[in-house]
């Protein structure tokens, strides 16, 4: 996860015309998906959606010019997050359907029912969509910028402030626990070493999880200190400069907003006048 955090980093830092968008446009776009897709109705009008949309991130991740593997394997990353969720809706009987057909009968009274694949189906196509628009945010624009992006669209300068220290600090424990890690291996450890007495392994790896506690904890009270050298107080905030769309930027996003509205609008009113 720590090197995942900053390859992530590494890619947002790379030029393309998605890169070069202000983060205010891609933060925007981002939570217009997601609201978007959410609020489509838990019927099968949700796979025409959910294709449409996931063909205009295709069309995104492809100006990008960043690698269709990147996408797939933090897809991938986040599936025990939300699979499992997910994976035990085809047990479980919901509010969205009145008759429930088993289709399978397993042991301990336990079934699965039609119904709840389809709604497992339907909720697997609204998770992909909605968490590939935020690989396409998180890959594509720098934690500073996401930062002061949402800054500028009203974030609490509480938050503000609090946010951007996790940022800054984030990657010192990255560091550090890179370290840690080099330290155990230049002595030849490894947890998973089964030529190492188990009890052995455990202690070590409890030495080392309180080591970065304490070094945690030794950080932190550096880094208070020389804030408060430095005039840190209770009225603090994190400044940050006004800073005007550019008419690209302003076209790209009324014109996305708009795709956005107008597509499950168009799909709801089309299976209205079918149905």
């Amino acid at each position: 996860m720590i090197e995942e955090l900053f390859q992530i980093e590494k890619h947002a830092y790379k030029d393309s015309y998605i890169h070069r968008l202000d983060a205010r446009v891609k933060i925007i776009l981002a939570f217009a998906v997601i609201i978007a897709i959410v609020s489509v109705p838990y019927s099968t009008m949700v796979y025409t959606v959910g294709g449409i949309f996931f063909a205009f991130f295709i069309i995104l991740w492809a100006l990008t010019k960043l690698s269709p593997v990147i996408y797939l394997q933090r897809l991938i990353e986040i599936v025990p997050l939300w699979g499992i969720v997910i994976f035990f809706q085809i047990f479980l009987k919901n509010k969205y359907y009145t008759d429930y057909h088993a289709i399978l009968t397993l042991p301990l009274g336990i079934a699965i029912y039609s119904e709840s694949v389809t709604f497992a189906f339907i909720l697997l196509v609204k998770f992909i969509i909605s968490i590939s628009f935020i690989i396409l945010l998180s890959s594509t624009t720098k934690l500073q910028d996401m930062l002061e992006g949402g800054t500028r669209l009203g974030l609490p300068a509480d938050f503000a402030l609090v946010l951007g220290m996790m940022i800054r600090y984030l990657f010192v424990f990255g560091y550090i626990f890179r370290k840690v890690n080099e330290s155990l291996a230049t002595r030849c450890f490894s947890a998973f070493d089964t030529s190492l007495p188990w009890k052995y392994r455990m202690r070590q790896l409890g030495y080392t999880i309180g080591s970065m506690f304490i070094r945690a904890y030794e950080q932190g009270e550096r880094v208070y200190t020389s804030m408060l050298c430095r005039g840190y107080g209770r009225n603090s905030f994190l400044f940050v400069s006004k800073k005007p769309l550019r008419r690209g930027e302003i076209a790209f996003l009324s014109i996305s907003l708009v795709f956005v509205i107008v597509v499950p609008v168009t799909v709801w009113l089309t299976a209205v006048r079918l149905f």
